[in-house]
């Protein structure tokens, strides 16, 4: 039985930078060959290869940055969620204690000052102290 492929959207994030820089590289050695053969000055050319792989470069490395970083925030995503469907499967609640740090984290953002202004008594009345 054939081996089954993947989609080349299916593949992973490494892969296609991979590709991407591989292409950089292989334009970084292109353009100058044309430039020369244009008739541009062999110097001309050289500085143009060697900015196009500091370009290159440049953009390998955010690129691998920023793979890590969404690999990260994934993790976290994943981790998040696994605690959460933990909570509400090994829990008495079920469905309300999942809820329950939202309404709470919703109270407290609309909640007036502290103190003597929430409740319990008051001393005096509504006339302000002078």
């Amino acid at each position: 039985m054939p081996a089954a492929r993947r989609a080349p959207d299916a593949r992973t994030g490494d892969d296609r930078t991979t590709d991407l820089i591989r292409w950089a590289a292989f334009s970084c050695v292109l353009v100058p060959v044309v430039l020369v053969w244009f008739g541009a000055s062999l110097a001309g050319a050289l500085g143009t290869a060697l900015g196009l792989a500091a370009v290159t470069a440049v953009c390998r490395l955010l690129l691998r940055r920023s793979e890590r970083c969404a690999a990260r925030q994934r993790a976290r995503e994943q981790a998040a969620h696994l605690s959460q469907s933990s909570r509400v499967s090994h829990g008495s609640l079920g469905e309300h204690q999942a809820q329950a740090p939202y309404r709470s984290r919703r109270g407290a953002r609309h909640r007036t000052g502290g103190g003597a202004r929430r409740g319990g008594r008051h001393s005096g009345g509504s006339a302000p102290v002078g």
